[in-house]
């Protein structure tokens, strides 16, 4: 009886043992699992707030950028119809050709075809007409319709064909080199009689000079800076 007691109390101590280990692991894993959950729920918090203040600093910056527009479409509404701007705008417009004008001048007519023509207008001559008349003042320029602006070259395309602003300026049949300035009359056409005139008509050209108010076009091309950028102050 003793020997089947002592036989039968190793495997119930070992049962009891296993039961305690098993109880005692379940124990720590519960409270793995407990702090594991604390974790995720303290960082679920943290990124909640995350979320929150990201959501609030995105709200007022489009409250800025919406604030940012209102003001920029302000001052372009300003900039549209503030009298000072307009009319500075337009003189610039005038200053760079893009801008028709109207005004007093003069327009001289030169003939080059006539049988005493020694020498044909060419495109020295006229870059030096156009001189003189910027020289006397002239506050805008055309040649046979073209606009004369800062950008403007004179230039012969193949034996006879003058181009101005890339455009063929040569005078349709019967219809002569046409130059209308516009500025005060009786001193562009004092430098242009006494400067340029002359020359011309011992060349045999045809040479006349006209005050009359005239009507300048616009330049048509266009601006294209590769490589000057404006100085920012």
């Amino acid at each position: 009886m003793h020997r089947w007691k002592r036989s039968l109390a190793l495997p119930v101590t070992m049962v009891a043992i296993a039961l305690g280990f098993l109880v005692s692991l379940q124990a720590h894993t519960q409270k793995n699992v407990s702090a594991a959950e604390q974790i995720s729920a303290e960082r679920l918090t943290q990124m909640k707030s995350v979320l929150a203040n990201s959501q609030a600093q995105n709200a007022q910056l489009q409250k800025e950028h919406q604030n940012l527009l209102t003001e920029l479409d302000t001052a372009r509404k300003k900039v549209g119809t503030d009298p000072q701007v307009l009319d500075r705008l337009k003189q610039l417009q005038i200053l760079e050709g893009t801008q028709a004008v109207d005004g007093p001048g003069i327009q001289i007519s030169i003939d080059d075809r006539g049988k005493n023509t020694i020498f044909p207008v060419s495109t020295e001559d006229i870059t030096r007409m156009v001189n003189t008349l910027k020289f006397a003042g002239a506050e805008a320029i055309s040649v046979n319709g073209q606009r004369i602006v800062s950008t403007t070259a004179i230039v012969l395309s193949g034996s006879s064909t003058i181009l101005i602003n890339q455009v063929p300026i040569n005078r349709a049949e019967g219809v002569p080199y046409e130059l209308d300035a516009i500025g005060d009359p009786d001193t562009l056409l004092d430098y242009f009689s006494k400067v340029e005139a002359p020359t011309l008509k011992q060349n045999g050209l045809i040479v006349s000079i006209t005050r009359k108010t005239l009507t300048i076009p616009s330049f048509k091309g266009s601006y294209t800076f590769k490589y000057a950028k404006p100085i920012v102050p």
